[in-house]
């Protein structure tokens, strides 16, 4: 009986050992987009502190296509062992389980959520050619003449698309959908004035605003920007209208509870670096830590949410 003690001790204590070294080699971050967008500065921002507070290499790789739905699934096939993270946005999450009638994964069923870290708030903006300056007078002027007001979006299913969608919807107002590929050339075409209207993130599109080529007509979030005090919310005029991506961090659903408990407490801690605050007052981006269970809950209700709006304006796939 003795021997047999020994013997399952000796199994047990070297998977104990191996779970307390965690981590004991370099972490990958997969990024399912390219290098360049708002969810790749999280994902390397995190990656960053991570490395430094959990004193091991963290590295980002980015798999991008089918509106992040490659490198979801990658992220949810990996060995479920600490040593694959990613750092994912709202639309492959929320988004695309309705867009796709064919998905081949289950964010709830396939990932493990770690922690929200941010929110990228937005911006309804216009090129100053069109008669508008607040939220009323664009649904005035979009109802005394429907189907004449355009906007660019980075593609369907993206932030930018959804959130004049939405606006729509709540305001009983038909808006024109002109599709591209990406927020950088969407964000282009509204500056040139191809199209009309954007619902773009603050970050990028503040700097138009200041130099005059796009005029601030309202921000996405429940409230006024502390930072932006003179441009309402879409919701004084809209109530209830909310909308902005977010990027948070996830991992293979069978991943050890006291792994995601760890890289969960290490993304609260980096939020209150003096360095991350900084950088994030710097880019309009606002820190919105959530820990695994309350962020689980934040997916499953957002993702109700966009199903129910994604079914009732007949939004299809490309």
């Amino acid at each position: 009986m003795r021997k047999l003690a020994i013997a399952v001790l000796c199994l047990f204590f070297p998977a104990l050992a191996a779970a307390q070294a965690w981590p004991s080699k370099p972490i990958k971050v997969i990024v399912p987009f390219p290098a360049g967008g708002g969810t790749d500065f999280i994902g390397r921002l995190a990656a960053k502190q991570l490395g430094d507070r959990l004193g091991q290499t963290v590295y980002v790789e980015n798999r991008g296509g089918a509106n992040g739905g490659i490198g979801v699934q990658a992220v949810a096939q990996a060995e479920p062992d600490g040593y694959t993270l990613g750092a994912i946005s709202d639309t492959p999450i929320t988004v695309n389980p309705a867009l796709y009638p064919k998905l081949t994964y289950e964010p709830l069923r396939d990932l493990a959520p770690v922690a929200l870290i941010n929110r990228f708030p937005s911006m309804l903006v216009a090129h100053p050619s069109v008669p508008v300056k607040s939220v009323a007078e664009l649904i005035a002027l979009a109802r005394a003449k429907p189907g004449t007001l355009n906007y660019s979006s980075g593609g369907i299913g993206n932030f930018s698309h959804l959130g004049l969608e939405l606006l729509g919807m709540k305001a009983g107002i038909k808006l024109v959908h002109v599709p591209y590929r990406g927020v950088g050339p969407a964000t282009a075409a509204v500056v040139a004035g191809d199209v009309q209207l954007m619902y773009n993130n603050v970050a990028t599109a503040l700097e138009y605003v200041r130099a005059g080529k796009l005029t601030a007509i309202a921000v996405g979030e429940p409230r006024r920007l502390p930072a932006l005090p003179d441009i309402p919310a879409i919701a004084e005029t809209v109530p209830g209208f909310e909308q902005s991506a977010w990027v948070g961090v996830f991992a293979p659903v069978k991943t050890p509870r006291d792994i995601v408990a760890r890289v969960s407490r290490e993304v609260a801690a980096l939020l209150k670096d003096p360095e991350v605050t900084r950088i994030f007052a710097d880019q309009q981006i606002v820190a919105a830590y959530e820990d695994s269970d309350e962020f689980a809950r934040h997916i499953r209700r957002e993702t109700d949410n966009w199903a129910g709006v994604i079914k009732t304006l007949g939004i299809k796939a490309e």
